[in-house]
Parts: C-alpha cells; sequence; structure tokens
C-alpha cells in the first residue's frame, strides 16, 4: 500500500471534515444571533484638548454623517461627565456607539467608508493625520452581541437637554466564562430586562461582550434626566419586590466580581 498516498488523503479528508464543521458552527452562531443586533463601541483616549477638538471635529463633521449614508441611523456619541470635585480630574475619553443589524454590516462598513469621497474629504484632517500630530493616544474597540431578551437598540425617551443627562454605562465582569453567562442569563431568563423595562431606566442596549480588554463581561447603557433621576430609579430599583426576590435566588449567586460603572452625557450631535 502507498502510505504517502494515503497519508495525503487522510490529511485532505481532516481537512474537510474540520472545514464543514467550522461552517456548521459559524451557521448555527448566526442563527442564534439572528435578528439581534450587533454593536461597537469606540472609545477614544485623548491626551489633550486639541485631540479631542479634532476627533470631536471629524465624529460630527465626517464619520457620523458617513454613517449615516451607509444606512445606521443612530449613533451615539458620549463623553464623561466631569467630577463634582474641582480638585479631581478624568480622562480625556469619548465613546462612540455604533448599532448594525448584523456582524456582516459590520465586517462590510471599512470598504463602504472607502468608497465615499465626501467622507474621505470632510474627514482629510483626521485621516490624513501623521506621526508628528496624532488625533488620539489609543483607540480601543469593543463588539458585543446584542442580549435576546433586548435585540436591538432603543433609543431614550428623554426631555432634558442633552448636557444635563446622565447616561450610565455599566460592565459587569464575571470571575469565569459559566458564571458570567450564568449573569447574562439573569438578564435574560430571570427577566432583569423586564425589571429595567417596567421601572422606565431607559435602557439603550444589553450586550455581551464578544471581544474586549475585560471578558468574560456584559455591558449596558441606561439613560436619565439628570442626576437626581438616576439616583431615584436605582433607589426603585433595590426596593422593588421583585428584584429582592431575584437577587437571593441560590442560581444566580456569586456571577459579578466587579461593577465598572462610567457615567456620562450624550454630544450634542449624537442621535442618541
Amino acid at each position: 500500500m502507498d502510505t504517502t498516498k494515503h497519508d495525503t488523503q487522510m490529511r485532505k479528508s481532516i481537512v474537510l471534515f474540520l472545514t464543514l464543521f467550522l461552517s456548521l458552527n459559524c451557521l448555527n452562531a448566526m442563527k442564534a444571533t439572528a435578528g439581534r443586533s450587533f454593536y461597537q463601541i469606540k472609545v477614544y483616549h485623548l491626551k489633550n484638548e486639541a485631540q479631542e477638538k479634532t476627533v470631536e471635529d471629524f465624529l460630527k463633521q465626517a464619520y457620523l454623517p458617513a454613517l449615516h449614508r451607509a444606512g445606521i441611523a443612530h449613533v451615539g456619541v458620549f463623553k464623561p461627565i466631569p467630577p463634582a470635585e474641582a480638585d479631581k480630574t478624568t480622562e480625556r475619553l469619548i465613546y462612540v456607539l455604533i448599532p448594525f443589524s448584523s456582524y456582516k454590516n459590520f465586517s462590510t462598513l471599512e470598504k463602504s467608508l472607502e468608497k465615499d469621497q465626501k467622507y474621505r474629504s470632510e474627514g482629510q484632517v483626521y485621516l490624513s493625520a501623521t506621526l508628528a500630530n496624532p488625533p488620539y493616544d489609543r483607540m480601543e474597540t469593543i463588539l458585543l452581541n446584542a442580549f435576546e431578551g433586548s435585540p436591538n437598540l432603543v433609543l431614550p425617551k428623554l426631555s432634558a437637554p442633552k448636557k444635563d443627562r446622565v447616561y450610565e454605562l455599566r460592565s459587569y465582569e464575571g470571575p469565569t466564562e459559566k458564571l458570567y453567562w450564568n449573569k447574562v442569563q439573569m438578564f435574560n431568563k430571570g427577566d432583569e430586562v423586564g425589571l429595567f423595562k417596567r421601572l422606565n431606566f431607559n435602557a439603550v442596549f444589553y450586550g455581551e461582550v464578544i471581544a474586549g480588554s475585560r471578558m468574560p463581561n456584559l455591558m449596558y447603557l441606561t439613560t436619565f434626566e439628570n442626576k437626581t433621576d438616576r439616583d431615584e430609579h436605582w433607589k426603585a430599583f433595590v426596593d422593588d419586590a421583585y428584584w429582592k426576590k431575584l437577587s437571593v435566588l441560590p442560581e444566580y449567586q456569586g456571577n459579578v466580581s466587579k461593577n465598572d460603572t462610567r457615567f456620562l452625557y450624550p454630544a450634542d450631535y449624537s442621535d442618541i
């Protein structure tokens, strides 16, 4: 028997099997998230006021209009709320929330932008920045699948001026993958999402982080008219009979190792 020919055929069979296996897994994953939004959160880390102005000019004049032309109607741009204490400072950050109807739409956005001449013209200062004068220090990207219990982005129903609003971006980190998924199920099957909705937290999104620096973790964004409104809502939450029951269920214990909360407000040109 020709062992070389046999080994070659065996390798081909293994490659074919693995290809089919991975394709089926990808297909199943796509089916599992069908109808659910896919989110990208960009976080610009900025060194100074000049960089902040460059990025904001780019977002306002070029990036958001280009995303609108690409069919993305609502893009969020948020900045940290300045600290109340005069002796405290916050890092210069700009958050950009982009909702996509699917991962495929996310993966094809850059090619679409490359063909948008108006975008390239309006964003020239940012897009053509040099080593000597970069527009930011670093840009972080977080990718998320929307929760089953909240499959699509929801615009907040608020009337306060954008500068007065409080947007609360929370990240719940799990100690392990299993316990992280347990917290996700607490939101979905345990209907923590429904509790937030009943109490009018104006949640914009809930997402399973699939790529980011703090995994395993989930993230969600709730919105309020102002800080007093925010505090009143959270008091109602912790006092709610359903939460008191849900929070002590044995199956949902020990599933969060860290709660990272960021208080933001929307830029005047933000769609959200």
